[in-house]
C-alpha cells in the first residue's frame, strides 16, 4: 500500500508533508541508498585512476555511463536494492550486488570485484550521510535560514525608528527601539552561523578498523592512506578523518548538531518574544479571509505561528541534542547503535524547516500598532529617571539616585508634569534644568 500523508506516522510525512518534501531527496531511504551507489562508483573509478595493475586495461570512456548508475537513479533502482536486501539483510552488501549487475549490463564483468575492494559498510555510511547532509544544507537549509534572516533584516530597518518601552525583569525599563531589538536577533544568528560554516564535513574512510588493512596486504607499495584522503577530500569534498575506528567519531558531526541547535534556540527565543508583543496588542495580525482564530471565540486572532516554530524547534533540538551526545560515543572499534540513530538524522532538519516557515510566516503577518507603543511610553516616565539622575551625576550634585527614588516609588503616578515639577525643585542651573526636560520617554533610547 503507497503510503499518503494522512497514513503517515511522523507529521513531517504526514501533515507538514509540503513543508519538508525538499529533504526527501537528502534523508529518505531511497536518498540514502543512492548516496551510497554514488560513494562505490566514484571509488572504483578512483582505484582506476591509480590505477591499480588490474583495472589498467578498462576504458575510460565507460566512467561516464558508470556515473549515469547514480545520477540517472531511479526509484525503481532503489526498490531493486531493497529487493536484494531481503536476501543479504544487509544493505550496503545490497548495494554492491546491485552495482555488480549493473556492470554485467556494461560487459565490465572482469572488473567487479573491484567494486567494494577492501571497504567495509562504514565506509560507505559514513562518506554518503555526511555528504548528503552537507547537501542538504546547502541546498534546502541555508536558503530557508537565510530567507528568515532576511526578512529579520527588513523589519530592522523598516522600525528602527520606532520608540518602545523596554521591559527588564517584566518591568518598564530605559527605552529602546524596536528595530534595534530585532537587530539583536540578527546579530545572534549571524555570528552563529559563522561558527557553523567552520565545522567539516567529516568522513571515515579506511577498511574494516581503520587502518586500510586489506589495502595494504594486497597492495603494499601503495600510499593508501594519501589516495583515502583525496579520495574522500578532492571527490567528495569532504573533510577525511583520519585516524579512526571502524566508524567516523562523529565529533564534527556532533558540533554541526549543537550549531544548529543554537541557532534554532535564538528563533526560539524570537517566537516568544515576538509572541509577548502580540499579547501586549504591540502587534496586531493579518486576517486571512475563512481563516478560523478560535472554535469558540469569534473574535481570537492567536500567534500560532510562532506556537508552531516554538513546538517544533523544541523536538528539533531535542533530537538535535541526542544526536550530537550519542553518536561521538561507540563501544571499542565499534557497535551498531550510531547506524540505527544515523537514520533519524532527517528529523530534526524536518522539524527546523517547518519552525523556520512558520516563523517567517508569522513574521510576515505582523501589523504594527503605533498607538499602544507611543501609549506605554506616555505611561511610564518613570523610566526617564536614569537620565535625569546620571545627568545629576555628572554635574556633582548630592545623592541624585536617592533624589530620584524618592520621586518615582510611589503610588502616584509620573508624568511629564510632575517629572517636570521635579526638576524645578533641583538647585541646578537653568541650562541643566532645560537639558532635563527636554528627555522623553520616546527620544530616551541611546544609540
Amino acid at each position: 500500500m503507497s503510503l499518503t500523508p494522512l497514513q503517515a506516522i511522523s507529521p513531517i510525512d504526514g501533515r507538514y508533508a509540503s513543508k519538508t518534501q525538499s529533504l526527501s531527496a537528502y534523508f529518505s531511504e531511497e536518498a540514502l541508498i543512492k548516496y551510497r551507489v554514488l560513494v562505490e562508483i566514484e571509488y572504483f573509478i578512483a582505484l582506476c585512476e591509480i590505477p591499480l595493475p588490474q583495472l589498467q586495461s578498462i576504458d575510460t570512456s565507460v566512467f561516464e555511463k558508470l556515473r549515469a548508475i547514480y545520477t540517472e537513479f531511479s526509484s525503481k533502482d532503489a526498490q531493486a536494492i531493497k529487493d536484494i536486501e531481503k536476501v543479504t539483510n544487509h544493505d550496503v552488501k545490497a548495494v554492491e550486488y546491485f552495482i555488480k549487475e549493473k556492470f554485467d549490463n556494461l560487459e565490465l564483468q572482469a572488473y567487479k570485484e573491484f567494486i567494494h575492494f577492501g571497504l567495509t559498510s562504514q565506509d560507505i555510511n559514513n562518506t554518503a550521510i555526511p555528504l548528503s547532509i552537507k547537501e542538504a544544507i546547502g541546498d534546502v537549509y541555508i536558503p530557508q535560514y537565510m530567507e528568515l534572516l532576511e526578512k529579520l533584516k527588513s523589519l530592522v530597518e523598516e522600525w528602527s525608528g520606532v520608540s518602545m518601552l523596554a521591559r527588564t525583569h517584566g518591568q518598564p525599563a530605559s527605552p529602546t527601539r524596536l528595530g534595534k531589538e530585532f537587530q539583536v536577533y540578527v546579530t545572534r544568528l549571524e555570528a552563529q552561523f559563522d561558527l557553523l560554516n567552520d565545522i567539516p564535513s567529516a568522513a571515515k574512510f579506511g577498511g574494516a578498523t581503520g587502518n586500510y588493512n586489506a589495502h595494504k596486504v594486497a597492495y603494499p607499495n601503495i600510499d593508501w592512506k594519501d589516495f583515502g584522503t583525496r579520495f574522500v577530500q578532492e571527490k567528495l569534498g569532504l573533510h577525511h578523518s583520519f585516524p579512526t575506528t571502524q566508524i567516523e567519531h562523529y565529533d564534527h558531526m556532533a558540533a554541526l548538531f549543537d550549531g544548529l541547535k543554537r541557532i534554532n534556540t535564538i528563533i526560539l527565543d524570537l517566537d516568544r518574544d515576538v509572541w509577548t508583543y502580540v499579547s501586549m496588542d504591540y502587534f496586531k495580525q493579518k486576517i486571512k479571509k475563512g481563516e478560523v482564530g478560535s472554535s469558540a471565540m469569534p473574535h481570537k486572532v492567536n500567534p500560532i505561528d510562532f506556537e508552531n516554530s516554538e513546538g517544533n524547534i523544541g523536538i528539533a533540538n531535542a533530537l538535535f541534542e541526542h544526536l550530537a551526545s550519542k553518536l561521538p560515543v561507540s563501544r571499542l572499534q565499534r557497535d551498531l547503535t550510531d547506524s540505527t540513530v544515523l537514520r533519524n538524522v532527517g528529523v530534526p532538519f524536518g522539524h527546523t524547516l517547518i519552525a523556520f516557515q512558520a516563523t517567517l510566516k508569522g513574521l510576515s503577518k505582523l501589523l504594527l500598532n503605533k498607538e499602544k507603543f507611543a501609549q506605554d511610553l506616555e505611561n511610564n516616565w518613570a523610566v526617564v529617571a536614569e537620565a535625569i539622575q546620571t545627568i545629576l551625576r555628572r554635574e556633582g550634585y548630592p545623592n541624585p539616585y536617592e533624589a530620584l527614588k524618592g520621586l518615582t516609588r510611589t503610588n502616584e503616578a509620573i508624568n511629564q508634569n510632575s517629572i517636570a515639577d521635579f526638576i524645578e525643585t533641583l538647585e541646578v542651573s537653568d541650562a541643566i534644568k532645560s537639558e532635563l526636560k527636554v528627555i522623553t520617554p520616546s527620544n530616551y533610547t541611546g544609540i
